[in-house]
């Protein structure tokens, strides 16, 4: 199997397991008795366990190399990611997820730093592609955990067994990456140096977009139980349908920024996504919900593959380091915006909540003309 390939069935193996556990916080919710801001406190886990890797990650990565990272970070995720599902109480929540936002962060800066040297490897634009693989690879894992919702398997149990058998095939292919040539270049002692400001406006165009993404991931099924009162597998299928555009987007992303650009194709999916928000907001029927959902899914697609490339190609320091940096911000974004919305819902309605993603959706707008890449 090619580089390319191999990169690219990782990125589908590895959100299986975590997919699964999206359909399950209502029913975690419920267990411990959680109000919006309650569950919102405890959300808040993943960002602070990522914003904690962040001074050190990419400096341990450039070091021990990407393929390094992703084959010890199966190993420590597929173990973590069942945590949150076996909690009695909300501190328990709140420090099994910034146990897993640790392993999340290093396992998928790993990830994106092994898709940039496949790109750069062999000459092909496969960003798009591999994150494409990455939606779906959640969608399946979110349609497995709502069919183990449907016939009543205990959640902890069904997320582990999920990422135990996801493990072997995911080394397996990471153990068939060709070998980390930069490993070990980075000076173990190096100064902090301060993100360029293009990387800055990077990171702001991104942050609106995972934002966005992690809000539909935690509370799309609350809100379609809570404002339509569904039940069972149509709880959890407005996530999956969310993923499903989004993997779609990513699929035809590479060869739409070869038409039409990085810039405009950024713009034109930001327009998309804001407008599939308003229609969730507004939604009279659950029906209409999922059309918003999957607008915006076709909208955030491409928004990170897209930093990803703009970031790695800034020579101011190593790929590694501005990806980390970029990673970081995108995943502080995917992970703030549930707990934000949790607090905004518990004195507004979710109806309002996630109104509020209409003003980072604007913001990462307005930033699309930092994606010019600079080889």
């Amino acid at each position: 199997m090619s580089f390319q390939k191999l990169v690219m069935a990782i990125f589908f193996l590895q959100p299986i397991a975590f997919g699964s556990w999206l359909p399950r916080i209502p029913e975690i919710q419920a267990r411990l008795e959680l109000g919006p801001a309650d569950l919102a406190l405890a959300l808040l886990g993943m960002p602070v366990g990522i914003l904690s890797t962040l001074p050190f990650a990419g400096r341990v990565v450039s070091r021990i190399g990407g393929k390094t990272a992703v084959i010890a970070g199966f190993f420590v995720f597929s173990v973590i990611v069942c945590l949150p599902a076996f909690s009695l109480a909300p501190v328990e929540l709140f420090i099994a997820l910034a146990l897993l936002g640790v392993a999340m962060s290093m396992l998928e800066l790993g990830l994106n730093v092994e898709a940039d040297r496949a790109e750069k490897d062999t000459g092909s634009i496969i960003m798009n592609r591999c994150h494409g693989f990455w939606s779906l690879g959640i969608m399946a894992g979110s349609l497995l955990g709502s069919a183990m919702v449907a016939v009543a398997a205990p959640a902890g149990w069904a997320i582990l067994a999920a990422a135990f058998v996801v493990l072997p095939f995911a080394v397996a292919a990471s153990l068939r990456l060709p070998p980390d040539r930069e490993a070990g270049s980075a000076p173990p002692h190096a100064p902090f140096k301060p993100p360029s400001v293009t990387l800055l406006g990077i990171c702001a165009f991104v942050f609106g977009i995972t934002m966005t993404e992690g809000a539909i991931a935690d509370w799309s099924a609350v809100y379609l139980k809570d404002v339509f009162q569904t039940d069972g597998m149509m709880t959890g299928i407005g996530y999956t349908i969310f993923a499903l555009m989004v993997a779609a987007g990513r699929f035809s992303g590479d060869h739409l920024k070869q038409r039409f650009g990085a810039i405009s194709l950024a713009r034109g999916c930001g327009a998309a996504a804001l407008a599939g928000m308003l229609i969730v907001v507004f939604a009279w029927h659950s029906l209409v919900t999922l059309a918003g959902f999957a607008l915006v899914g076709i909208g955030v697609s491409v928004g990170f593959p897209l930093a990803v490339t703009a970031a790695a190609s800034l020579r101011d320091r190593p790929a590694a380091a501005n990806v980390a940096i970029l990673s970081f911000m995108a995943l502080t974004g995917f992970l703030i915006g549930p707990p934000l919305i949790g607090f905004i819902a518990e004195a507004s309605g979710l109806r309002v909540g996630l109104a509020v993603l209409l003003v980072p959706l604007a913001i990462s707008l307005a930033f699309t003309r930092m994606l010019k890449a600079r080889f």
